[in-house]
This record gives C-alpha cells, sequence and structure tokens, in this order.
C-alpha cells in the first residue's frame, strides 16, 4: 500500500495544510491500495504561488527552448525506466487492463515527453517579417502559469499531455489530478525532481471539485487546460469567460463507428477493445456507436455479439484480461443505469446487461449490447463512459455520414471499409477533431482535438504546443 503525507509544491515535499486524506481504492478488490493528502484551497493558494513566482522571477521562462527542451529529454529517459511501475500503478488505480496500460498509461505519456523534448528545433519561436514602416519582429512567449485539471481514465497521459508542451513553451504547471488516480502524479514529481525541473515550474495537488474550481478562478493563473465531462468544460468555460482567460478544453464523445457494405467484420470486432471498448468504454474515444448498413445489420449484430461472448472479463492485472472494472461504484450505477434506459427506450438487449457472475467484488460490468437503437435514443446520445455498443441501421452513405454527424459531440469516429482511399473519403465529411480508417489512433505527433460540445483547442503535435504560446510583434524603425 502507498502512503503519501506530502504535497509537491515549489520544489519540495511539503505538508498539507488540511487533515484530509484521499482513500486511493482498487475497482477490482474494493480494497484502499493507498493514501494521499487531499489538497484544499490553501494548497492550491501555495501552488500557484510558487508557480507565479518560477514564472515571473525563475529561470525558466528565461532559458532558450534547447535548454527546456533537454530537460524534457531527460525526464523521458528517466520515465521509460518506471514504465512496468506506471502501468501496474494506473491499473491498480482504475481498473484499466494491464496490456492496454502498458500501451496507453504508460509508454504514450513516455513517448510523449520525447516528442516535446524533441520539437524545439523544428519551431520558429521568432521571426522578422517586413513592414509599412520597417521591420517587425514576431516572438513567441510562454503564456504564463497553467492550471492543469486531469481526469481519472487515463491520468498520466493526460497530465503529460499538458505538462509536456507547457513546460517546452515555457510556462510553469499546476496539477490538480483527480482523486481517483491520486497516486500516479507522485512518480511524475519524483522523476521531474531528479530530471532537474526548477522549483515551482511543476506543482501537483489532488483535490475535489471545489478546489479545482478554486484553481481556475486563481488570479495567479494565466491560463487553464482542462480534460473531462462536457458539463464541468461548460463550467470552466464560462468561469474563463468571464476573466478573459484562455483555456483549452478536452470533453466527452459519442463517436460513431461506420461500417460500410464491403466492411471485414473479423478485423472490425478483433480491435473492439482498441476502439468500442476501449480502456473498459471509459474513453472519451470510444466508437460505441456502431453504424451497420441495413443489408448487413443481422450479421454485424451477431458478429459483435460473437465477440463480446470471447472477451475474457476479470483482474486487470492478469495480462490475459479483456474488459477491467469501472473506475468506482458510482460509475457502475452511472453505466447500469443506462442499460436500464435503453431497456426502457425499446432497444434490444443482445448481450450482456448485468454484472459477471464469475466476479465475487470489484466494480464490473458486462460488455452489453444493444440492438434495433435509433440515433434519438438517449444511450445513442449520451456519453455513457462504459462498456456498453449500441448498434444503428443505416440506407445509404449520406445517411451513415448523416447519422454520425447528427451528435453533440465531434471528438473522434472510424470508418471501415475494403477500399481506404474511400474510406479517407467519407472520413473528411465527418464533423471530428479526429478519425481513423480500419483502425483508431492518438498519434503525438499529430493534433488531437474536438469540436461542438467535445471541446476547444488541440493537444499533440506543434499545435499542442501552440495552446501555451503567445505572439508578440515588435516594430521598428531605423
Amino acid at each position: 500500500m502507498r502512503k503519501h503525507d506530502r504535497l509537491y509544491i515549489g520544489g519540495e515535499w511539503v505538508e498539507p495544510a488540511g487533515t484530509g486524506t484521499i482513500d486511493v481504492v482498487s475497482p477490482h478488490t474494493e480494497e484502499a491500495i493507498g493514501q494521499a493528502p487531499e489538497g484544499t484551497a490553501a494548497d492550491m493558494d501555495r501552488a500557484v504561488a510558487a508557480a507565479r513566482a518560477a514564472f515571473d522571477h525563475g529561470p525558466w521562462p528565461r532559458m532558450a527552448p534547447g535548454e527546456r527542451a533537454a530537460v524534457l529529454t531527460r525526464l523521458a529517459e528517466l520515465y521509460e525506466a518506471r514504465l512496468d511501475e506506471v502501468a501496474g500503478l494506473v491499473t491498480a488505480e482504475m481498473g484499466c487492463p494491464l496490456t492496454l496500460s502498458n500501451l496507453a498509461q504508460a509508454s504514450l505519456p513516455q513517448r510523449t515527453l520525447a516528442y516535446f523534448g524533441g520539437l524545439a528545433d523544428d519551431v520558429t519561436w521568432e521571426e522578422t517579417r517586413e513592414g509599412l514602416l520597417g521591420p517587425t519582429r514576431v516572438v513567441s512567449e510562454p503564456v504564463g502559469v497553467v492550471a492543469a485539471i486531469t481526469p481519472w481514465n487515463v491520468p498520466q497521459l493526460l497530465i503529460i499531455a499538458k505538462v509536456a508542451p507547457a513546460l517546452l513553451a515555457g510556462c510553469t504547471v499546476v496539477v490538480k489530478p483527480a482523486p481517483e488516480t491520486a497516486l500516479d502524479p507522485y512518480v511524475l514529481a519524483e522523476l521531474a525532481e531528479e530530471a532537474g525541473v526548477p522549483a515551482g515550474v511543476l506543482n501537483i495537488v489532488a483535490a475535489d471539485r471545489a478546489v479545482g474550481e478554486h484553481l481556475v478562478t486563481h488570479p495567479g493563473v494565466d491560463h487553464v487546460a482542462f480534460t473531462g465531462s462536457t458539463a464541468a468544460g461548460r463550467r470552466i468555460a464560462t468561469l474563463c469567460g468571464e476573466r478573459l482567460r484562455g483555456c483549452g478544453l478536452e470533453l466527452g464523445g459519442k463517436s460513431a463507428a461506420i461500417l460500410l457494405p464491403d466492411a471485414d467484420l473479423t478485423a472490425y470486432t478483433g480491435m473492439l477493445t482498441l476502439t468500442a471498448l476501449l480502456n473498459n468504454g471509459e474513453a472519451c474515444v470510444a466508437q460505441a456507436r456502431v453504424l451497420a448498413p441495413r443489408e448487413r445489420y443481422t450479421e454485424v449484430v451477431d458478429a459483435l455479439a460473437a465477440r463480446l461472448a470471447e472477451l475474457s472479463v476479470g483482474d486487470p492485472a492478469d495480462p490475459s484480461t479483456d474488459i477491467g472494472p469501472l473506475v468506482s461504484p458510482a460509475q457502475r450505477e452511472r453505466v447500469e443505469g443506462y442499460i436500464d434506459l435503453g431497456r426502457a427506450e425499446g432497444a434490444r438487449l443482445v448481450a450482456g446487461g448485468g454484472r459477471p457472475a464469475s466476479a465475487q467484488r470489484g466494480y464490473y460490468v458486462e460488455p452489453t449490447l444493444f440492438a434495433d437503437v435509433d440515433n434519438r435514443m438517449r444511450i445513442a446520445r449520451e456519453e455513457i463512459f462504459g462498456p456498453v455498443l449500441t448498434v444503428i441501421p443505416y440506407d445509404d452513405e449520406r445517411h451513415a455520414v448523416d447519422l454520425a454527424n447528427d451528435s453533440e459531440y465531434g471528438l473522434a469516429g472510424s470508418v471501415w471499409t475494403a477500399d481506404p482511399e474511400h474510406g479517407i473519403a467519407v472520413a473528411r465529411r465527418i464533423h471530428t477533431g479526429s478519425c481513423g480508417v480500419n483502425m483508431y489512433n492518438i498519434d503525438v505527433n499529430t493534433p488531437f482535438g474536438g469540436r461542438k460540445s467535445s471541446g476547444l483547442g488541440y493537444e499533440y503535435g506543434p499545435e499542442g504546443l501552440r495552446e501555451y504560446l503567445e505572439f508578440k510583434s515588435i516594430a521598428t524603425m531605423g
């Protein structure tokens, strides 16, 4: 059991202002696996003050980009040595199957650090342009103190997706991780200290939503980077708008997978745990809305039901597990509520719908499949965040695209076809920030962001770096 009694603020391990603690509970055993201090508003004040001092008076924003990049590269190298630890810890905290944790919860965060560590030489940090009265120098400057607020479903990746570009830009950061995953950020803090990140540049305080809002509205914060629900994102956008403060919002999704008439169902169903059921379905990019051609509808439903029956549900630390537990009792109740709603709405329950008989404990829900779903049903429109698939029939390609776009969200999607070039043409018509053809993936060198209610701004790639930069024009004469 991991027990922490300090917070990482100002480059030091400091005593928290309050006496509250966060008990991190295994969603598999329902037993506590660790403890961390619960941050208070006073702790956030101290963290912002440290970040503010480091930005206003410290060396980090004044270092050459290449010097900052070297620290990130060193951090990536140190992180690589602890990949197994990070993957196992996140699996223990929130139930992601270990095989996926090794990839998405550990390796991908490390690759993100390495990518931004290597990006500095490819960025035009300043340039001179000819103006009407003389040359003008256009310079990029760090936006300032960044509040990074992250959820529990992909904790390390979503922290590092904000911290890495912000640090390369020259910003300082206060991270507020989710209480459910309050343990893994300590690994990042330890590694940052070892890598030589200056005091106050990175500060980490796990806390509840109220303290998170205190951070968002803090006068010492210049920019907010948030990943979470659309409802919370709207609240943050309102608070930032009132203060004319920039924010980046990576929010929810209800993404569609379009199976064109020539789709290879074996290939599609073989990748379910990386698309529709990614991370036990607890993924904003999960393509759990399956759009099937009417002439192959029964075939698609049967193939999905057969695949769900093959999936191994159980201990997420077992490398053979496909589907682990949901993060908490509240999340399980939410998902079960949607399953009940699907039945009430008239959808046909084909597979799952309950708790696995083999799971005597843990927050498990069977992989669940609904057929005869209308796109107007709530189970087809609202983000469930669990292992629940809905299959919706379409008449022709235009109808499929219209159904995919008939959503409040616009985050991700996929197209499945024997003709990849045609798949790309269909993908261009889908109103989302990212889309895959015969797969779905997030790459650290390409932008990731949502449209409509799925958010504002981008992460990863050079576009992710620009979220943390401001631009100044300095004109001269003579």
